[in-house]
């Protein structure tokens, strides 16, 4: 199994975990460091929308939590072909992403597409913008 079948795979199965009873679209992620590691995240919905979990986001935080600091690759598997992250998730994958990164969106039955950060987040907000 090559590393992009097992990223599809980790975030394939912790799409069956996630947790949509409002919306009922099922989603994860998968994020690979530079030496391998994966880590994974799915949706966690609430009642109020703005509180809710993106997977991208969920996944990036066990990142954090081991001690981790950078993502190579992505995986993000959706109930549609083209189940890009959201525009928060895209600048959280900027954020911790190596300057290569590679997003990967599926379906269940494959990925459908790969971006670069710069096709979805051209003109990314960076740290040292804000500093002048």
């Amino acid at each position: 199994m090559s590393d992009l079948d097992a990223l599809f795979e980790a975030a394939r199965a912790v799409r069956e975990k996630a947790y949509a009873p409002y919306s009922n679209f099922l989603v994860g992620a998968a994020l690979r460091t530079p030496d391998g590691t994966i880590f994974t995240g799915c949706n966690v919905e609430n009642a109020s929308y703005p509180v809710s979990v993106c997977a991208e986001g969920g996944a990036v935080g066990a990142l954090i939590a081991a001690g981790y600091r950078q993502i190579a690759e992505a995986v993000v598997v959706g109930d549609a072909a083209l189940c890009t992250p959201c525009g928060m998730c895209r600048q959280r994958l900027k954020e911790f992403g190596t300057e290569h990164l590679v997003v990967h969106v599926a379906d269940l039955s494959g990925i459908r597409r790969s971006f670069t950060m710069d096709e979805l987040l051209p003109a990314a907000f960076e740290l040292e913008d804000k500093k002048d």
